[in-house]
């Protein structure tokens, strides 16, 4: 396995490179207000106070929101992915693989001999990471997928929010009326910061609860893929802790049994002190 330096590193350069990051306070700003609560109480205001929605129409991120309607939230309902769903999905990869950060995701993971060399063939193996459908436990017809669990998000028996790891997402479903913002949670007793990129929260979203959610906040849709991606490839079934920006972030992540992406997310561990945004 890779070292954990080696991948900071990397994590480090695709950060470097995420040009289409969103800046705190400039291109949205939350309001953290106040600690986790109990489930059945409500934040004042919602969590995202503003956002340039300008940034959607750039490529990557219009290519991505046009997939987040393509899913069934209960997870006892089977998935059918549409002819013009399936294209919307080779769209968006044709979207990721222009893009700096996930050309140097793929140099990468080739060096590493982890990646098909062929642009295109690529391009596949990363539809059946993300995209191929797959049984989880409670039905006997395909109804998850990497992407619909890790940037869509699951019900699971009415009561429990599943996966769900995506800014984007969270703030388009808050803005429908659909999320409701339940507060945040810190590591080792440290001070929130409305200007990182990087959250624990809680939150309702279709009458389910998620206790503890964590994700990036504001990076693009890019540089999320391209670090999970390197991470799955080279480092797969691990909890692995790197340093780069202004974090120190344990990446969890974990295949199923046909060797999918099942889930994979960042959980904040600290800030970083002498370090850049």
């Amino acid at each position: 396995m890779e070292s954990r330096a080696e991948l900071s590193g990397i994590a480090q350069t695709l950060w470097d490179n995420d040009v289409n990051r969103l800046q705190p306070g400039i291109d949205y700003k939350i309001s953290l207000q106040v600690g986790q609560r109990k489930t059945h109480v409500k934040t004042t205001f919602p969590l995202f106070l503003f956002v340039n929605e300008d940034v959607f129409k750039k490529k990557t991120f219009s290519a991505f929101i046009s997939l987040l309607d393509n899913y069934e939230a209960d997870r006892g309902q089977p998935e059918v992915i549409t002819p013009e769903e399936e294209n919307e999905i080779h769209s968006f990869l044709d979207a990721l693989m222009e893009t700096r950060v996930l050309q140097i995701a793929h140099n990468y993971l080739i060096k590493k001999g982890r990646a098909k060399v062929n642009t295109e063939e690529f391009k596949w193996q990363l539809y059946d990471m993300w995209f191929h459908l797959y049984t989880r436990e409670g039905s006997d017809q395909p109804n998850s997928s990497g992407f619909e669990h890790v940037f869509v998000g699951e019900t699971r028996g009415g009561r429990t929010v599943i996966g769900f790891h995506n800014w984007i997402q969270f703030y388009l479903q808050e803005k429908l009326g659909h999320v409701d913002y339940r507060g945040y949670t810190m590591p080792n007793n440290q001070q929130p910061d409305e200007n990182k990129h990087l959250l624990t929260l809680q939150f309702s979203w279709k009458n389910g609860v998620k206790p503890h959610g964590s994700c990036f906040l504001g990076v693009s849709p890019e540089f999320e893929f391209a670090l999970y991606t390197i991470i799955f490839l080279v480092s797969p079934d691990h909890q692995l802790k790197l340093r780069f920006s202004e974090y120190e972030v344990m990446i969890v992540c974990h295949s199923n049994k046909n060797k999918n992406i099942e889930t994979t997310y960042p959980i904040l561990l600290r800030y970083l002190v002498n370090s850049w945004r």
